[in-house]
């Protein structure tokens, strides 16, 4: 990128990393600003293949996906590279067409990606099989000789979700559960659900601590009467002993026809 950005003056180069650099910093964090920044490097330097590629994953970051898509075909053309192949069928996918994703991933293209690149292909075209309606042709495409190897790779942990995830699609729950459990151990860096979804095959709820509703569910589907907030009286309590009304005062002054009993129960809803 650094070189592409030399072709520019200097304080232009400086402007447009800049933005770049945010881009790159909130894509995962507040995909909405950074797509915000791509826009405005996109403006300022649309002729380098670099900003076209970073606008490109900002717009997908925000389900742009013909904006995205566009972007990505402008960067390959101008680089001649194939690594986007697998993001822009994605993006074929998120337009609603998974066929054209489908026939994307058995171009000569798919031949010319590292590893990783293959692995996220295949990704991409077992997800286009389950929005096509074939949950068990999505099992299958997973089906590798990377899915099977033991070697954990930066790919692994999505890897093995993803067929667990097909797994349970087809309802084999136990093979699921398996295959959730080594996707968590291969996930160092947290980018999986992987320790939700085995919690949920195993029954497993978890309560916000913070929301009191959540309380009042749990301690009812337990049979449990939930408890009052200290201070609160009984309605017996709020009652007035007998006699007392009579001998009371016939209102505020300024208040004609006002009964105590009518300022205790409206003081009395203040309170509560």
């Amino acid at each position: 990128m650094r070189q592409e950005l030399m072709s520019l003056p200097k304080t232009l180069a400086e402007d447009v990393a800049k933005n770049l650099v945010m881009v790159a910093k909130l894509l995962d964090e507040d995909a909405e600003q950074a797509y915000g920044y791509a826009k405005v490097a996109l403006r300022l330097a649309s002729r380098v293949a670099a900003v076209r590629e970073a606008a490109g994953f900002a717009a997908y970051g925000v389900e742009k996906y013909a904006e995205a898509l566009a972007e990505f075909r402008a960067a390959r053309r101008m680089t001649g590279s194939s690594h986007l192949w697998p993001v822009m069928a994605d993006c074929e996918r998120g337009l609603g067409r998974p066929e054209k994703a489908l026939a994307m991933a058995g171009e000569p293209e798919v031949q010319k990606l590292d590893k990783a690149g293959q692995v996220e292909m295949r990704l991409v075209a077992a997800g286009a099989r389950r929005d096509m309606g074939q949950a068990e042709a999505a099992v299958v495409t997973l089906q590798s000789p990377e899915l099977a190897s033991h070697s954990v790779q930066p790919w692994t942990a999505r890897l093995r979700y993803a067929y667990a995830d097909a797994l349970l699609a087809v309802g084999r729950e136990e093979e699921a559960r398996e295959w959730f459990a080594r996707a968590l151990e291969a996930d160092q860096g947290g980018m999986t659900d992987a320790s939700d979804r085995l919690a949920q095959l195993d029954g497993v709820e978890f309560v916000d601590a913070l929301d009191p509703e959540a309380d009042l569910e749990v301690d009812a589907e337990e049979g449990l009467e939930p408890e009052k907030p200290e201070g609160l009286k009984e309605p017996e309590e709020l009652k007035e002993p007998e006699g007392e009304a009579e001998d009371a005062p016939a209102g505020e002054p300024g208040e004609p026809g006002k009964s105590e009993a009518d300022r205790t129960g409206r003081d009395g809803e203040d309170e509560r």
